[in-house]
């Protein structure tokens, strides 16, 4: 080695000190590293509960339906065991003017449609505020439904519904509660009156959705019909122990359903 690369080296190391640099050995490394020079933060392990991970994943709220209108029926259908893992949410809370049903493959985890949905007249005008399960009413009644059957009536092909909350809409049945097609539904009636068309009661909607959309919830998918009205809340039978799943946001149990075949 000449004098140069002497100095040279004698400068390397000389640098190699003041920046701090030294020699590590894997294997002493390895063993001396604990736990604890390793900060994670356990909320960065928490997993989404599934329903706010569906709700995401489908921009619902980007769709204008709200995180608790979802919640709400999640939590409901997880009672129901549907035949059908279907669920569609008319979110009541929401103008007339919106496209207000959601309709929900649960398993496939996609929007089946996005589409408009009437209320009853003597609920209101644009917004739905009053509901009734009386006969004569002519008022939306909210809750959760189960799909039965099909007929063809005076609106054509109609969907049969079965309220299954007592005393919030177990008379559906009884007042001809149905899904069917209506020619006030449609994107010229809200821009020729300012809202959409109303029915007596029933969640009616649009002559060319009606069709498709009766294939898809037949025989046993669910349905909820939802609004902000706090005397549902507190008289829903199914919705009992939802205040206390909302602050605890437990994972819950996948989406569950009973198949029919």
């Amino acid at each position: 080695m000449t004098k140069a690369q002497v100095v040279l080296v004698a400068v390397i190391v000389a640098l190699s000190a003041s920046f701090g640099f030294q020699k590590i050995n894997p294997l002493s490394y390895s063993e001396s590293t604990n736990t604890d020079s390793i900060s994670i933060k356990s909320d960065s392990l928490k997993l989404k509960p599934e329903w706010v991970a569906l709700y995401d994943s489908l921009h619902l709220g980007e769709k204008g339906l709200s995180q608790s209108a979802f919640h709400t029926a999640w939590f409901g259908f997880q009672k129901m065991n549907l035949h059908n893992p279907i669920m569609a949410i008319a979110d009541f809370s929401q103008s007339s003017r919106n496209k207000r049903l959601y309709v929900i493959d649960v398993i496939k985890k996609k929007i089946l449609m996005h589409t408009y949905v009437a209320h009853g007249r003597n609920s209101g005008e644009e917004y739905a505020k009053k509901f009734s399960n009386n006969n004569e009413s002519f008022q939306s009644s909210l809750g959760f439904y189960r799909t039965l059957g099909t007929y063809v009536g005076k609106h054509g092909l109609s969907l049969k519904l079965e309220g299954v909350e007592k005393g919030i809409n177990d008379r559906a049945f009884e007042r001809a509660i149905v899904m069917h097609g209506a020619d006030y539904v449609s994107e010229s009636f809200i821009k020729n009156t300012g809202r959409l068309g109303r029915s007596q009661g029933c969640p009616a909607v649009s002559v060319a959705d009606s069709k498709k959309l009766i294939n898809m919830l037949y025989n046993g998918a669910g349905l909820f019909i939802y609004s902000m009205d706090q005397k549902y809340f507190k008289s829903s039978q199914l919705l009992a122990g939802l205040t206390e799943q909302e602050e605890n946001q437990t994972l819950g149990t996948p989406f569950l359903y009973t198949s029919s075949k």
